[in-house]
């Protein structure tokens, strides 16, 4: 008895055969024969796998960054004229070391006001100290004690006042004493350092008329820095935060994670920011470096020459020995220094792979399955 099928039926099943019939000549093609004279005629060479050896981690490349706190801008207190730079861009720089000489009228000014409010506040007190001694002598009345004493404390706060201006205005407490005690006026206010660092962006130039306020220099504390890691996103569940400990490549660099940023960027990888432990003095803002980053839990990988190594269809392979020939085993490449790299795959200990010509097994690898 016969049984007439749909045609639709006899092509779908005539489609799934053929489909089938490729994935076991696939299979099969993983492994290939070849004879001993044939490896002699190749001069294929191999050599046998040593243990697998932990993974210290992935590399990647880092940027550079300056934490927001470790830069100040250098402004101009009071409007003036720049008379002289005593520094120039990228030159390093210590606390309280001068930047700049700025002309003022305005810091003239200032100080004159120093100069006659204290001048003020010392009669103040001597006016208070007089009525006091008379009305202990019962000369004056309890009023003009009050009132001497009352216009004492405004002197007194006009003065401390004045002081607050010339302090904010870059003058150092010496000096504001000395002028407050009647001392010299100064010409020219000359700008410090707050804090040891780098002059990254100066600004200001030689006969430039600043602006109060206005930007003269930036000045970056560069004894802090971060890096900032570029992670895939499928890569992040890999990598260890805590206790862990990022190191440089081929570079004096350690660093401590401190957390992934919470958006994903348009390349697909997510910041991985780390405070710089070691090395710090090495590197430049915005500077790019590799480092490895640790693996949140153990993992290991075989060492094998970077001749070992072919590509077929967007995948990495390693002829490793079989009874009949060899076997295309696929593997991961998971990093790679100098000739040296590093692989994950099914492979065992004391396995041989060919080394050497493996240009020609993957020829007789490819004929054995038919097509390139």
């Amino acid at each position: 008895m016969y049984y007439r099928f749909p045609r639709r039926t006899l092509l779908r099943c005539t489609f799934c055969l053929s489909a089938l019939c490729t994935i076991i000549a696939t299979q099969a093609a993983t492994e290939f024969s070849v004879r001993p004279d044939q490896l002699q005629a190749l001069g294929v060479q191999l050599q046998k796998l040593d243990k697998p050896a932990p993974i210290n981690g992935l590399i990647f490349p880092a940027r550079v960054v300056l934490p927001p706190s470790q830069e100040y801008v250098l402004s101009a207190p009071v409007a003036g004229l720049v008379d002289q730079l005593l520094v120039s861009e990228n030159d390093k720089v210590k606390a309280g070391q001068p930047l700049l000489r700025l002309v003022s009228p305005e810091f003239g000014e200032l100080q004159l006001k120093l100069s006659e409010t204290a001048s003020k506040a010392r009669l103040s007190q001597k006016t208070a100290q007089r009525e006091r001694s008379l009305f202990a002598d019962g000369i004056v009345p309890e009023r003009r004690v009050q009132e001497a004493e009352s216009t004492a404390a405004e002197d007194a706060a006009r003065q401390r006042q004045a002081e607050s201006a010339l302090r904010l205005a870059g003058l150092d407490a010496g000096t504001i004493r000395r002028i407050a005690d009647g001392g010299a006026l100064q010409d020219a206010l000359v700008l410090h350092a707050r804090t040891p660092g780098m002059v990254t962006k100066l600004e200001a130039k030689l006969g430039h008329r600043a602006q109060a306020a206005e930007s003269l220099a930036h000045i970056a504390d560069t004894r802090k820095l971060w890096i900032d890691v570029q992670i895939p996103v499928d890569q992040q569940t890999r990598v260890a935060i805590k206790d862990a400990q990022i190191t440089g490549v081929n570079r004096e660099l350690s660093a401590t994670p401190t957390g992934f940023s919470a958006t994903v960027s348009d390349s697909q990888t997510v910041m991985l920011r780390a405070r710089v432990t070691h090395g710090a003095q090495l590197l430049r803002v915005d500077e790019f470096v590799q480092v490895r980053v640790p693996f949140a839990n153990k993992e290991e990988a075989w060492a094998v020459p970077v001749s070992a190594v072919v590509r077929q269809d967007d995948k990495a392979y390693v002829f490793a020995r079989s009874a009949k020939g060899f076997i295309a085993v696929p593997i991961v490449v998971v990093d790679s220094a100098g000739q040296s790299i590093r692989v994950k795959g099914t492979l065992s200990a004391g396995q041989e792979i060919a080394v050497t010509s493996v240009i020609a097994l993957k020829a007789a690898w490819l004929g054995k399955g038919g097509s390139e």
